[in-house]
C-alpha cells in the first residue's frame, strides 16, 4: 500500500478512484466529450445569441444541467454495461478489492467529470459572455448534488435495460437528446408548446435546469425551487430503486 494511502476499504475506493481518473485523461475521447464538448456548446449557442444577455442566462444554466446530465446518467449507463457484459463484474467477485469499493471509485470518477464541467460552464459563462457569478452558492451545491445522484441512480438503472455495449449508444440518446431538446437547454422552455411543456415537467433535466437557473441567475435559492428539488428526489428514488433491484454481476450473453 503507498506510504499515506487510506487503509481498507476507503483505501481501495481512493485507489480505483485514482485509476479511473488516470484512465479517463489518457482517453481523447472521453476527455474531449466530458469536458470540452459542453464549452464547444456554450460558444456556439453563446455566439449566436452574444447581443442578447436573457437568452445567454438560459443558455449557461441549460448547458450546465445538460453537463451533469452528460457526466453521469451517459457515463454509468456506458461504463456499467460495458463491464458486465465483458465479464469485468463478474471477475470482480474474486479478485481482494471489495465490489462495492470499485464501484465507488467509478462513481467517483463519474462525479468528478459533473463538477469539472459545472465549474468550467459556470467559469466561461462569466469571463466570456458576462453572465453573473452564481448569485445562490448553496442552492448551486444543493440542485448539482441532487442533479448527480438523480442521473446517477437513473444511469445505472438503465444500464440494467441495455443488452450489449453496442447498442448502448441508441439506448442512451434516445433518453439524453430528447430531454436536452425539450428541457429548455438551448432556448427559453417557456417559449415551447404547452404539450412539451407538459412532457419536461415530467422529466427530471428541466428540474435540475431550474434548479440552477436560480441559483445562477436569478438569486432565489432553494424555497422558490423547492417543487424542482422534490422532482428530483422522486426521480433519484426511483432510478435508485429499479439500480439495485436490477444490478447483475453477470453478462447477459456467451463472451
Amino acid at each position: 500500500m503507498p506510504a499515506g494511502a487510506p487503509p481498507g476499504w476507503w483505501g481501495a475506493a481512493w485507489r480505483q478512484f485514482r485509476l479511473e481518473r488516470r484512465m479517463f485523461w489518457r482517453n481523447p475521447s472521453a476527455a474531449f466529450f466530458g469536458v470540452l464538448l459542453p464549452l464547444l456548446l456554450l460558444a456556439i449557442f453563446g455566439a449566436v445569441f452574444s447581443s442578447r444577455q436573457a437568452d445567454l442566462d438560459v443558455i449557461v444554466p441549460g448547458i450546465a444541467g445538460m453537463s451533469v446530465m452528460s457526466a453521469t446518467f451517459t457515463s454509468l449507463a456506458y461504463n456499467l454495461t460495458t463491464l458486465r457484459e465483458r465479464g469485468i463484474l463478474k471477475r470482480l467477485r474474486g479478485t481482494p478489492l471489495p465490489p462495492s469499493a470499485y464501484l465507488a471509485g467509478l462513481a467517483g470518477n463519474a462525479l468528478a467529470n459533473a463538477v469539472i464541467q459545472l465549474v468550467l460552464v459556470i467559469v466561461a459563462g462569466k469571463l466570456v459572455f458576462g453572465v453573473a457569478w452564481p448569485r445562490d452558492w448553496g442552492a448551486l451545491v444543493v440542485f448539482a448534488a441532487a442533479g448527480v445522484a438523480c442521473f446517477s441512480a437513473l444511469g445505472v438503472a438503465l444500464s440494467h435495460a441495455i443488452p450489449n455495449p453496442e447498442s448502448a449508444p441508441a439506448y442512451v440518446n434516445a433518453v439524453f437528446l430528447p430531454q436536452i431538446l425539450i428541457a429548455g437547454v438551448f432556448y427559453d422552455d417557456e417559449r415551447a408548446p404547452r404539450m412539451i411543456r407538459d412532457i419536461a415537467e415530467v422529466l427530471p433535466l428541466k428540474h435540475l435546469i431550474d434548479g440552477l437557473s436560480g441559483a445562477i441567475v436569478h438569486g432565489n435559492g432553494l424555497a422558490a425551487h423547492s417543487t424542482a428539488f422534490l422532482v428530483l428526489m422522486a426521480w433519484t428514488a426511483v432510478g435508485a430503486i429499479l439500480a439495485v433491484r436490477g444490478f447483475s454481476w453477470e453478462a447477459r450473453r456467451a463472451t
